[in-house]
């Protein structure tokens, strides 16, 4: 069992940065991949961001390429999505997730979910 536990986000400014924490417990984070969703308002889930154990492997959703970046922290149990640039189209719920059995950019794929954190981006 895992469990995950965002942090980061809020309120801020168009062309603004953030950055998204995830903790997770159970099992160490070296064993495992891990990767972000967002869901806007009356939207489906989205993949933005998934990083492998070693970090070696990311892969990212064209909307975050070249604006967001995935890394980890093995030692912290931590994995970061750092957000540059902020449109008031990311507003959306960010949830950490892990353990994928399958494609990476499919929300079925992945076994554990945060509760996720609001980001608002406003105009």
């Amino acid at each position: 069992q895992v469990q995950l536990g965002e942090s980061g986000g809020g309120l801020v400014q168009a062309g603004a940065s953030l950055r998204l924490s995830c903790v997770a417990s159970g099992r160490t984070a070296n064993q495992l991949t891990m990767g972000w969703f967002r869901q806007a308002p009356g939207k489906e889930r989205k993949f933005v961001a998934g990083i492998s154990p070693s970090g070696i492997t990311t892969d990212y959703a064209d909307f975050a390429k070249g604006r967001f970046t995935i890394s980890n922290d093995n030692a912290k149990n931590t994995v970061y999505l750092e957000m540059n640039s902020l449109r008031p189209e990311d507003t959306a719920v960010y949830y950490c997730v892990s353990s994928p059995a399958g494609r990476w950019d499919s929300a079925l794929a992945w076994k554990y979910w945060g509760q996720g954190t609001q980001v608002t981006v406003s105009s």
